[in-house]
């Protein structure tokens, strides 16, 4: 099991006055990762990008984007990191690069290019959409033909069929580990198993194949932490974990359980605890038999848990309750930055607040035919912008986050909502954080241990982790006290000061038994 700490580098730490985060910034944080807990820090793409998609449009895997420092300070933050035993996990996007790629420039002017094979083309191209709206081809004049983008216009998609672009992202990978990377987060991972001659996007085979020869080529036999973006089914992702070809795969079932089925990720519905329970419970059975799933509940691409299923007035007692939930289940364990001291999202904002690609097309498209606000209704929810704001060090201009006008509006509540004033509270988040980290490092059960729910009522969670101890976990996911029957047992973790005949809302407790 590893706690890993995903750092969104736009919004972590400025340390140049320029609004915009710096790989300097988390330099900087290092000591204060480590006091945590964290094992590895997972940094968003920091490569050299136009920037249409936040940096998931690499133009150079190879050079730093000056926005974030240099090739120097990337390796000094590896170096610097080690001695505060913790390693880097870099995010890199091998599904498809910027428009802006030498690879693309040289494919888009010349058939004959053997660039041109790099990527996926098409004269009389099959109707598909794109994830960020919109037809998925684009028309390139100079060549006469479509080329595919599964996302934004700048974002064209790569050819995995082509051996000689596999071994040339394999290169650029080995370059990173020689380099001193820990790991790597790969973006989207799924979509690399294209088969289009044959109208499947998803090809299993392919993917399976080329995931096989990636960790055969670049990480079989090394100390090297893999985690892969990937829209599988659960016994699929199991098995890339459990054979060591993946560390582990983040699955996103309990994450769209706030979405009407079938219908995408902007038609909402409340999240049913029973829904919750049977995806998380169904992940555990699974991962019982060999291998590590990932337990988050946020990331820069899923708006912050705490004020979209939870009631903000209980910022304390909810975000400590989601960490109890989800964290002493088997995984490996993700942390977002600022859910360490309860950051929220923006709430329901205007549409000018917005910076995301994805967030602004939805708007633009979804407004011809449904009301301004029930589309932002919807973005106040599911808009990853929401998790993308400035951290909020503490009270003091910009949240301490920069000296400079920040790349994207600061959340106005940071004034009581920031690390140095969570920190010196009777009610730290972070301090329950980081004994829980510390309950979970030391105690094999909550690895190893049998899983098995409990059932208490409809608005609690709860379940037992069972090995040599047995520890029951109890969550009210709820902002209501809930009858419970009486809770025999030593309590060693509890959010709330004592426990009644009642579960207080949202209260989490640890209880071992005899």
């Amino acid at each position: 099991m590893a706690i890993i700490y995903q750092i969104y580098p736009l919004s972590f730490l400025d340390t140049n006055k320029d609004g915009i985060g710096d790989i300097k910034g988390i330099i900087k944080k290092l000591k204060y990762l480590e006091e945590l807990g964290a094992e590895y820090i997972w940094i968003t793409p920091i490569f050299k990008s136009p920037m249409e998609d936040n940096g998931y449009d690499i133009s150079n895997y190879y050079d730093v984007n000056p926005i974030f420092g240099t090739k120097e300070d990337l390796k000094e933050l590896i170096d610097t990191a080690k001695k505060h035993n913790i390693k880097i996990i870099l995010d890199l996007v091998l599904n498809h690069t910027s428009t802006e790629h030498d690879w693309f420039i040289k494919a888009s002017k010349d058939v004959n290019s053997k660039y041109h094979d790099y990527y996926i083309w098409s004269e009389n191209p099959p109707q598909i959409d794109s994830y960020f709206g919109g037809s998925a081809w684009e028309y390139v004049p100079s060549v006469k033909k479509y080329y595919l983008h599964m996302f934004s216009t700048g974002q064209a998609d790569l050819n995995w069929k082509n051996e000689k672009l596999r071994e040339e992202l394999f290169e650029m990978i080995n370059y990173y580990i020689d380099l001193g990377a820990g790991g790597f987060r790969l973006d989207v991972l799924d979509l690399i198993g294209k088969d289009l001659e044959n109208n499947n996007l998803y090809d299993r085979e392919l993917l399976l194949k080329y995931l096989k020869e990636l960790n055969e080529k670049c990480f079989k036999g090394k100390d090297i932490f893999t985690v892969g973006e990937m829209n599988l089914p659960l016994e699929k992702a199991h098995y890339l974990s459990k054979n060591e070809i993946l560390t582990t795969v983040f699955q996103f079932n309990h994450i769209a359980l706030d979405e009407v089925a079938g219908k995408g990720k902007w038609e909402l519905k409340k999240l049913e605890l029973n829904d919750l329970k049977e995806v998380l419970n169904n992940i555990q059975q699974v991962y019982q038999k060999g291998g590590t799933p990932s337990l988050f509940w946020s990331n820069h691409d899923q708006p912050r848990a705490l004020g979209r299923y939870l009631n903000l007035d209980y910022r304390y007692y909810g975000q400590t309750m989601l960490f109890m939930l989800m964290y002493l289940q088997k995984g490996h364990i993700f942390i977002y930055q600022g859910e360490e001291f309860g950051m929220s999202g923006l709430g329901l904002v205007d549409i000018d607040k917005y910076k995301d690609v994805e967030a602004l097309n939805y708007y633009n498209i979804a407004t011809k035919t449904k009301s301004k606000e029930s589309v932002l209704r919807s973005l106040a929810v599911k808009a990853r912008d929401h998790a993308r704001t400035p951290m909020q060090w503490n009270n003091t201009k910009n949240a301490g986050f920069s000296k400079g006008k920040p790349w994207m509006e600061v959340n106005a509540n940071y004034t009581e909502v920031n690390f140095e004033k969570d920190y010196n509270s009777d009610k730290s988040i972070y301090k329950f954080l980081k004994k829980l980290l510390e309950i979970r490092q030391n105690n094999t059960t909550f690895d190893k241990g049998l899983f098995k729910l409990v059932v208490l009522g409809p608005h609690i969670f709860a379940y037992e982790r069972v090995l040599d101890d047995n520890y029951l976990i109890v969550c009210n996911f709820s902002d209501k006290k809930q009858p419970i029957i009486d809770l025999k047992g030593e309590i060693i973790l509890n959010n709330y000061d004592s426990l009644d005949n009642q579960l207080k809302p949202y209260q989490a407790l640890l209880i071992k038994r005899g």
